[in-house]
């Protein structure tokens, strides 16, 4: 089993070029963006940020990186 990993609205914004953090809470709000909430904070995982903002998945790095 895999872990997947969680990151706030901030750490979702650094990740990907062209949306700010604003633009981040507002899909999670609408549910454009899947998340949910930690005592204040949005939670997300990286790869349905992904799917949200590109349409598909994020490639999983199977073999550490190595190609």
């Amino acid at each position: 089993m895999t872990k997947k990993k969680v990151l706030t609205i901030k750490e979702a914004a650094q990740l990907i070029d062209g949306i700010n953090e604003y633009r981040i809470r507002t899909m999670c709000k609408t549910g454009q963006l899947r998340s949910f909430k930690a005592g204040n904070k949005f939670l997300i995982s990286e790869s349905d940020l992904y799917t949200a903002v590109f349409g598909k998945d994020f490639p999983e790095e199977e073999n550490g990186g190595a190609a």
